[in-house]
């Protein structure tokens, strides 16, 4: 059996919301601590298809490549290019001896981040000019603790 998924996907939305400043919403649009939606700028995160590599899938040591989809969401480029360029400095900023920002989850080392397509600075009008969104995807590479 390959690692649990969810696992890492909510540790994503943590860590992504906390090293932001913005809210993130884990498929749907997060939402402020009445109840109501989150103020723009804002992040919603979706898992995408992962691959698996290593021994049999009834292998607990399997490591597992996940793909994700981070959409910043506001009402200018501004905004979503701001928030898009924290992504990336969250997810792949390096430190001396690895990644500056840690992505803990139990069970799982993180052993790997690849950004994989990145909206290269062209943020998209969604409805008009009324929401615009920037899209990121990107692989968290996963192996069992030791």
């Amino acid at each position: 059996m390959s690692p649990p998924r969810l696992p890492l996907t909510r540790a994503l939305v943590d860590v992504l919301a906390a090293g932001t400043g913005r809210p993130c919403g884990l498929t749907v649009l997060p939402r402020a601590t009445d109840g109501r939606p989150a103020a723009y700028p804002y992040l919603i995160l979706d898992s995408l298809p992962g691959e698996f590599s290593g021994p049999s899938f009834a292998d607990w040591h399997a490591d597992v490549a996940w793909t994700y989809q981070a959409t910043s969401v506001g009402e200018r480029a501004d905004q979503v290019q701001w928030l898009g360029d924290r992504v990336r400095d969250v997810l792949f900023d390096r430190a001396p001896g690895g990644w500056r920002t840690d992505i803990p989850v139990a069970g799982m080392q993180v052993i790997g981040r690849e950004l994989s397509y990145d909206a290269d600075g062209e943020a998209v009008d969604g409805s008009q000019g009324s929401i615009v969104t920037y899209v990121q995807r990107f692989t968290i590479t996963v192996t069992p603790a030791a």
